[in-house]
């Protein structure tokens, strides 16, 4: 069959998909292009046996688009296509930046260089592909697609800087100022699943690009590539345009976290996990060199691109079950705190052992105990004046924490940690820069000094181990900590959510989602009033096209009743991942300690209430009827997923009557398979709501 039929093939398949006829001629485009040039040769296989299998929501979501450009870079599912990580998308990527950078700089772009880092993610295989096939993406690791764009940098002349062995994206930013090159790119997919991979780019002063320069460089990479140069990284070395980095850069690092020490208590008992990425490098080196005891989980410090220890294998420390394993051998030790870095080691998370129970912190909380901390170790040694920075869906207890210790605030910057490091740029070339104390963002980031432009799980993670120490020299806990700050400054109840929406038909709802209630303005909640929606849409002019949609953000304020000062809801879209983000906050004045527990309650309470009926809300906006128990169900679900388990639970219900235990969990394992790993754990609540047991107890299994 030539390329032709395939896709007259490919043309029918697409009219069973309900998206928009521009997202198939698309796709139908560049999948012709796939089929016909022989760059592409090596995919071919696979994608032909993706036609035939008629897989067609999949293969539309490969081809629909160029993989886009997003608030943490360029990162996604790895696979064949334009919509995909592949060696292809990093290359054609990487021959944008080269022009891009030799553009602006000229020959400094070569002299300079470009840092490259990667972390250790692996992709093996998925149910789309036929393994007994040529597969250029089977087995692709960070570290292929770093020598991949190394190949195209060099090749271009511009002098390649890399580590030889996993690093965090921290150092990257750090190595990019220390070696004053031009720019730097992590190959690493955060805190995503398994199956992805990506690239962030850097600056020259180790900041992602911000509008309208990310847009310039998506442009070029996406409008200006008439062929992507490459020459043999052998080739490369014999020109002297690949160089090793390692030991160097590794203690000027860690010299200058170590600069910023804020105590010398050590007291507090540690066990740490990287959950399988780098963080060993930076994290636990750091930790230990400052004189902590410290101890590695054994079942999750391996660097492993499966994430195979840990629950539902998603390596996210705003995850509260990625604490699940190492939690297990922390309480076979004497431990006070659980810290754990996302594999890419830029965020940090942590358990507290208070009262003899773990109680977990989200990144809201650990941004204000630690906005507090160097706020106070800040006045200790006499200093003057003061900056914090945040982004507006951070927590506005930081807000009131400045304001009553007469701290600058800049706190209404969009969502995406580079726009901190943008505000340090301003900062430094103020003269300003020994004024900074501290920059915090909701999705656990933290950063200090003048060493980075990026958010980095190191300097959190001395910072909670230091404060820790204190407290316990006290017999106290950072819990004990955070209720006192609570106490002074107000209780403040934060709480993020999605609606995960995969593919072109999600993207389509996605922008139902956000367009609706941008021009059908929410006026009431329930019995709760809406008095003041802020759009960012407002704030023109828009630098760019990634500007605006940057500012695609609305936050819903509401009237104030009781004891509240603020009640607000912000709805955006994610820049990386397929989903609407939603976050809720409610806050309070100051609370005496003894009213503490009731006030949390009542909070808590109605930010539950809340949630429903603004998800219920968006629901309604799609067509969809949620029900109730759906609430239940893992949050990081996609929509379809969790309608889908409602569609078969009463074929789990059945299989009580099955004799056979080995038949049983065969046929449970069937049902479930659409819901990847640990998928007992991410619906268990929801059946237990129903039918007042466990699935696996109510089974019998």
């Amino acid at each position: 069959m030539d390329s032709n039929k395939f896709i007259e093939e490919v043309k029918i398949g697409f009219k069973s998909l309900n998206v928009g006829q521009q997202y198939k001629d698309e796709a139908i485009r560049n999948i012709a292009t796939w089929l016909e040039d022989k760059m592409f040769a090596g995919y071919k296989a696979q994608l032909v046996h993706i036609i035939k299998s008629f897989d067609w929501d999949y293969l539309l979501d490969c081809f629909y688009q160029v993989i886009a450009f997003g608030t943490g870079g360029r990162r996604g599912e790895v696979g064949i296509g334009p919509n995909r990580i592949n060696k292809w998308t990093i290359q054609a990527s990487a021959q944008g930046h080269s022009q891009y950078l030799i553009n602006h700089y000229g020959e400094e772009a070569k002299k300079r260089g470009v840092v490259l880092t990667f972390g250790v993610r692996e992709f093996f295989t998925n149910k789309h592909f036929d393994d007994n096939l040529e597969n250029p993406v089977k087995s692709l690791t960070g570290k292929d697609l770093a020598y991949a764009a190394a190949e195209v940098y060099t090749a271009n002349g511009i002098k390649v800087l890399i580590f030889d062995t996993p690093r965090t994206t921290p150092e990257l930013s750090f190595t990019i100022r220390f070696t004053k090159a031009v720019a730097g790119d992590m190959f690493d997919a955060s805190h995503n699943p398994p199956e992805h991979n990506g690239k962030k780019v850097y600056d020259e002063y180790g900041g992602q690009l911000i509008p309208p320069e990310d847009e310039n460089l998506v442009t070029e990479v996406t409008q200006n590539v008439k062929e992507i140069k490459t020459i043999s990284i052998k080739e490369a070395k014999n020109k002297n345009l690949f160089l090793l980095l390692g030991e160097k850069e590794d203690i000027a690092y860690f010299t200058e976290i170590n600069s910023l020490s804020l105590s010398k208590s050590r007291s507090a008992i540690l066990v740490y996990t990287p959950l399988h990425g780098v963080g060993s490098t930076s994290c636990f080196k750091l930790l230990e060199k400052a004189g902590f005891n410290i101890t590695s989980d054994p079942k999750t410090s391996n660097q492993s691109g499966k994430f195979e220890n840990i629950t539902f294998n998603i390596p996210n420390p705003e995850v509260r079950e990625s604490f699940d394993t190492t939690l297990k051998f922390a309480m076979d030790t004497n431990a006070d705190l659980i810290l754990n870095s996302d594999p890419d080691a830029d965020r940090i998370g942590v358990m507290v052992k208070h009262k003899n129970k773990w109680v977990y912190l989200n990144g809201n909380e650990i941004g204000s105990i630690l906005t507090r901390y160097s706020i106070e170790k800040w006045k200790e040694q006499g200093k003057k004046g003061g900056i914090v920075v945040k982004t507006t869906v951070t927590t506005n207890l930081a807000t009131e924490i400045c304001k009553a210790n007469n701290i600058k605030l800049i706190g209404e910057l969009p969502v995406g940690f580079k726009y901190i490091g943008e505000e340090m740029n301003k900062i430094e070339k103020e003269g300003r820069i020994d004024e900074f104390i501290f920059g915090l963002e909701e999705s656990h980031g933290y950063i200090a000094g003048n060493y980075l432009r990026d958010k980095d799980a190191a300097i959190g993670a001395l910072w909670l181990a230091e404060l820790a120490s204190e407290l316990k020299d006290n017999n106290q806990t950072l819990v004990d900590y955070l209720d006192d700050t609570y106490s002074k400054y107000g209780y403040f109840k934060n709480y993020l959510t999605e609606i995960r929406l995969p593919g072109a038909e999600g993207m389509s709802q996605i922008r139902s989602i956000q367009d609706t209630l941008r021009s059908q303005k929410l006026t009431k909640l329930s019995k709760y009033v809406v008095n003041n929606v802020e759009d960012f849409w407002d704030r023109l002019p828009f630098l760019s096209e990634t500007d605006k949609i940057t500012k695609d953000v609305l936050i819903f304020h509401f009237e104030l009743f009781e004891n509240y000062t603020s009640i607000k809801i912000t709805l955006r879209p994610s820049g990386t991942e397929p989903k609407a983000k939603m976050y809720f906050e409610i806050g309070s004045k100051p609370v005496n300690i003894s009213d503490l527990p009731q006030t949390k309650e009542k909070t808590d309470a109605l930010i539950k209430e809340f949630e429903k009926l603004f998800m219920l809300h968006c629901f309604k906006v799609l067509g969809v009827d949620f029900p109730e128990r759906g609430f239940l169900l893992f949050w990081q679900l996609p929509l379809k997923d969790k309608l889908h388990y409602f569609e078969i639970e009463n074929d789990i219900e059945k299989l009580i009557s099955e004799k056979d235990i080995k038949i049983k969990n065969e046929k449970l394992n069937k049902l479930l398979e659409f819901l990847g790993n640990d998928p007992v754990e991410k619906v268990n609540k929801a059946f237990t709501a129903k039918y007042n047991a466990g699935i696996r107890e109510y089974l019998s299994i």
